[in-house]
């Protein structure tokens, strides 16, 4: 059996953070994944769709996602059943994330901006005689 999911969408809103009873954490998130095709109207259509991380995961994408954020998402497919509080069954799909890569640079909390990667790192200059293979 294969239960595999990848998606590519754009955060919907910023990742919710939260522990169970026994302390593992947990991020939820929903990210939105455009459809292949257009309306009549020519508009396109997208699915909303659940994402779980847990542990690690779930700190990574709390810290670095955020709304707007463009995602790949790979993980597998599940299928939950609860009853709700007027003790009717539900069921709900989500996906459960095994990588979260956010393919778009982080935007500054307050401005909005694009933070500037040109302070980060400095180019090394290599000879090509000191590499060794």
């Amino acid at each position: 059996m294969f239960n595999r999911i990848i998606l590519i969408g754009r955060l919907t809103r910023d990742p919710e953070l939260r522990y169970t009873q026994n302390g593992t954490t947990v991020a939820t998130m929903t990210v939105a994944v455009n459809r292949p095709y257009t309306t009549k109207e020519g508009e396109k259509e997208a699915d909303f769709i659940d994402v779980i991380a847990w542990n690690k995961l779930a700190e990574i994408v709390n810290e670095y996602g955020q709304k707007g954020r463009l995602a790949l998402v790979e993980g597998r497919l599940q299928i939950r059943s609860y009853t709700d509080k007027e003790e009717k069954k539900r069921k709900v799909a989500e996906v459960v994330a095994n990588n979260v890569r956010f393919l778009d640079k982080p935007k500054q909390a307050e401005s909005g901006e694009e933070i500037d990667w040109s302070d980060f790192g400095t180019e090394i200059e290599v000879d090509e005689e000191d590499i060794p293979f």
